[in-house]
């Protein structure tokens, strides 16, 4: 079992559970209260103090947020995102308590808590520098990740007193600028790389903050600071800033035995020591409620026939269709022939570790299905999966996420998958450098990086050596390479709906449109007369056979409007609660009454 994979449910109750094993600490402390000497003092408190942070703070599958495939051009959904009917208080990451756990300040309260008395503890230098790398690190993250949908938000550096009315209106602060904001996250993780090690010595420790990932996350924050969203007259020094930042976190990681995975398929269930595996957060398969930390993206994903429920992260036909073919060419561009009927013939290989379409082969519960298959036989019955079972209703768009959708786990052991979200992989650290590589106009570099990600899809190299991209781009042209390329190599990982708010893509490629899906049903041909028929034959003819005889494939509209997504999106309000609780907040610019500049 991974050391990070079970942190402790309470800190106080955590905390009180280790030193009751303790006899002198029974025999010497008061057991009501934990004294900061008394946590600060024991390596096994301080490290559960850490562990605590780690606990409060760590994204989960797909992000602090989720996926968000739904409010994006991967998978579908009606809300409020793309229906264009958001309210202040509908976005609440802010927070609206600072009691409440689940408050982004109760969470950088603890973090300043640890940092603060850490050094005052009697533990060993070692040590103290290790825990504060690693707080130093949550609270860049937890910063960021407000300052990603916000711009500038108060920034809290030490513990603020909370009896007194003196100290509760000292601590109503006011927003910083946003690039007051970026500095102190860029200084704190610069802390953080300063403390960790480049890997941790023991297996054990698998899935802690190193300074490889610190570095990474600068390159990942710089990246988001040059990009329109923050920075629309595009500014040359942030994306030269940012450039510098990523080739660090390349160097540095490389360094130390990160790199990317030659199996891009299967990477999610390599755990410990998983070389793509820049920021972890552990799972395990435990179902133990006291333990139990289960990955929440396999059971919804995952099709009901397998365990799951199949009801999210359904691919829609525009990513379907955003795949190159196997030569790296966009469909009908290549060497390739290409046929909307037969979609999917010859298409780069993440297409296949990635969707799942009708027919397709797949491994699921440790058994092989030659044809995976999810038609309608006729009118809206779907056609049975296998001889012994009916699915009734598969798949809305026509497509599945396959992705990290572990195929040996059997049916019983779904609700307690434990397969690892890697919330920053090295092909991030890659494609983020080729990004500033391209800011800066060094795109021979950035030709460079595209290339080994697309050679570790597997995609053929060609006889120019591109691996299918196209020659002497120019800055544009690469940028939207780069855009794409992302899209690809982390479709439903939750970095789309970012790349999006950061290109500012939504009104171009979202607004005034309508997501879609593909259904298939059967038709019958002269030597396959009936779905009897078919039945007996269609795991045994070629799947081309079947799709160019066999099936109708027609075009579904998933969205019931058209998509509206507001231009003041790119930057929320505040929530009413927030601003009635503090007085000295500014709203957001194009929100009522705002004016915070989130640009400043």
């Amino acid at each position: 079992m991974k050391k990070l994979n079970i942190f402790f449910t309470l800190a106080i109750a955590a905390l009180i559970l280790i030193v009751s094993s303790c006899s002198k600490v029974l025999d010497k402390r008061d057991l009501t209260a934990l004294q900061p000497d008394l946590v600060f003092g024991d390596s096994n408190l301080s490290v559960g103090y850490i562990d605590y942070v780690y606990n409060q703070n760590l994204p989960v599958w797909g992000g602090t947020s989720g996926t968000l495939a739904d409010r994006s051009d991967e998978s579908y959904g009606d809300n409020k995102y793309v229906e264009g009917s958001i309210t202040i208080d509908d976005v609440t990451d802010f927070g609206t308590s600072l009691t409440a756990t689940s408050s982004p300040w109760y969470k950088i309260r603890a973090i300043n808590d640890c940092i603060e008395r850490v050094e005052a503890g009697s533990i060993s230098q070692t040590l103290k520098n290790a825990i504060k790398g690693q707080a130093y690190f949550f609270r860049a993250w937890r910063y960021f990740e407000l300052v990603k949908l916000y711009g500038g938000v108060p920034l809290v550096l030490h513990t603020l007193p909370a009896v007194g009315d003196a100290n509760k209106e000292a601590a109503m602060l006011p927003r910083n600028k946003t690039s007051e904001c970026i500095a102190q996250i860029v200084s704190d993780l610069d802390s953080s790389a300063l403390l960790l090690p480049g890997k941790w010595s023991s297996s054990n420790d698998w899935g802690r903050i190193t300074s490889g990932a610190a570095k990474a996350l600068k390159g990942r924050v710089l990246t988001y600071w040059a990009s329109p969203e923050f920075n629309p007259t595009q500014l040359a020094d942030r994306w030269e800033a940012a450039y510098q930042a990523n080739t660090d976190a390349k160097t540095t990681l490389e360094a130390n035995g990160f790199g990317l995975n030659p199996d891009y398929a299967n990477m999610w269930y390599e755990e410990v020591n998983n070389p793509e595996a820049v920021f972890v957060t552990g799972y395990n398969n435990s179902s133990d409620d006291q333990f139990k930390k289960n990955n929440p993206f396999d059971n919804p994903t995952r099709p009901k026939v397998a365990g799951g429920s199949g009801s999210s992260n359904q691919p829609v036909r525009e990513l379907v269709d955003a795949y190159p073919m196997k030569d790296g060419k966009q469909p009908g561009s290549g060497i390739y022939a290409y046929n909307a009927q037969t979609f999917y013939n010859n298409r780069d290989p993440r297409f296949y570790a990635t969707i799942a379409y009708n027919g397709c082969t797949w491994t699921l519960n440790g058994t092989e299905y030659p044809r995976f298959w999810f038609y309608y036989a006729e009118g809206s019955t779907y056609a049975p999966f296998t001889a012994d079972s009916k699915e009734t209703s598969p798949t809305n768009t026509g497509f599945f996420c396959r992705k990290a959708i572990n195929p040996d786990l059997p049916v019983s052991a779904v609700p307690y998958c434990g397969t690892d979200w890697m919330e920053i992989r090295f092909a991030e650290v890659l494609l983020n450098l080729a990004e500033a590589a391209c800011g800066t106009n060094r795109l021979s570099e950035a030709y460079t990086l595209l290339e080994a990600i697309r050679k570790r899809a597997g995609i053929e190299e060609g006889a120019d050596g591109l691996y299918g991209l196209q020659a002497g781009m120019s800055q544009s042209q690469m940028r939207d390479a780069i855009l794409l390329e992302r899209k690809i190599e982390f479709a439903f990982e939750g970095k789309r709906y970012w790349d999006m708010r950061r290109y500012k893509l939504f009104e171009t490629v979202l607004n005034g449109k309508r997501r879609t899906g593909t259904t298939y049903t059967f038709q019958p041909s002269a030597d396959i007369p009936t779905h009897d028929d078919f039945l007996a034959v269609r795991d045994n003819i070629t799947l081309d056979s079947a799709y160019n005889n066999n099936m109708l494939l027609q075009p579904k509209e998933m969205d019931s409007y058209d998509i509206n997504w507001q231009s003041n999106y790119y930057f929320f309000g505040l929530p009413q609660a927030s601003l009635d609780n503090n007085p000295s907040l500014e709203q957001t610019t194009g929100w009522p009454n705002g004016t915070f500049d989130p640009l400043q």
